[in-house]
């Protein structure tokens, strides 16, 4: 390997750890921080043990200044109050020496986690407006199928419909029906069921009421407030939160859909729903129509 190639390979690796350093920083500074707040109360309670006999060491020697003054030793008050003065400096750096160093390693604490806070804030922020960008773009986009396709197709596209061919007995014999069952749900959607909510009944016409009045009732909670988060409507139905329930979910008046939406009460019920409704299945996907992320809008 020749001196550029070294030059290069160090290089790189150098750059490599370095940007490893940066991935973790926050973890690194906040780690510190909270080291550097241990010794801190450590430190000061160390020099808190002495601070007993520097209090005597200025009682001791003001006593002797005044037992001094009491003699006639010194020429004039002023001579006087300048020992008192002397001794109060030298009592006051006794002190600062002796909690200066709790009091720099807290400063140094104090701005590591500063840092570590700002550090994630600004990736927080970076990462909200990505997902923004491409939140607006995905909106774009199914806008155009919409327009150029139909909601059918854009809702094929969207779930994954799978067209399946099945024999049903008709009037007049046997008969081929083509049936559309929706694929993967969204990253949004949760399953309702038994082993998955707590608001579940065995019961499919409760669950049918259920399900309704709740959608009913987040709709009006966004109306009267104005927002509504993705974790809300989860605790409401019984279901357990995610990350991103926590900054995603609706706004009212805001352009998007102003209505909150289970993706289940559908002018044109899909099969599964029917199903679950009539006791034949005991769980059914909801899905729900989020504006995407609200948390920077609110």
């Amino acid at each position: 390997m020749n001196l550029n190639g070294l030059k290069e390979l160090v290089t790189s690796k150098a750059g490599r750890q370095i940007l490893t350093l940066q991935k973790h920083s926050p973890a690194i500074l906040f780690g510190a921080g909270v080291v550097g707040v241990v010794g801190t109360v450590v430190l000061a309670c160390k020099a808190t043990l002495k601070v007993e006999d520097v209090l005597n060491d200025h009682q001791k020697t003001m006593m002797d200044i005044q037992v001094l003054d009491s003699k006639d030793g010194y020429e004039g008050p002023e001579e006087l109050q300048k020992d008192k003065i002397l001794l109060y400096i030298r009592t006051a750096s006794k002190f600062t020496k002796m909690y200066a160093p709790a009091f720099i390693v807290g400063a140094l604490s104090i701005i590591c986690l500063t840092q570590s806070h700002r550090i994630l804030t600004q990736r927080n922020a970076g990462l909200m407006a990505a997902y923004t960008a491409l939140d607006k773009g995905f909106r774009a986009y199914r806008e155009r199928v919409v327009a150029a396709e139909g909601t059918d197709k854009d809702r094929e596209y969207l779930y994954g419909v799978e067209k399946t061919e099945v024999v049903k007995e008709g009037k007049n014999g046997p008969k081929t029906v083509i049936e559309k069952r929706a694929g993967e749900p969204s990253i949004y959607a949760k399953l309702f069921g038994r082993d998955t909510s707590t608001s579940f009944n065995h019961e499919p016409s409760y669950n049918l009421v259920f399900l309704r009045s709740n959608q009913n009732w987040l709709n009006d909670k966004l109306k009267s407030r104005g927002h509504l988060f993705l974790n809300e409507a989860y605790d409401q139905l019984g279901l357990p939160h995610t990350p991103e329930g926590a900054v995603v979910g609706w706004l009212y008046g805001k352009g998007g859909d102003d209505y909150v939406d289970l993706g289940i009460f559908n002018s044109q019920m899909e099969p599964e729903h029917f199903d679950f409704f009539t006791g034949r299945e005991d769980a059914i996907w909801l899905d729900f129509n989020v504006d995407g992320v609200i948390y920077n809008k609110i």
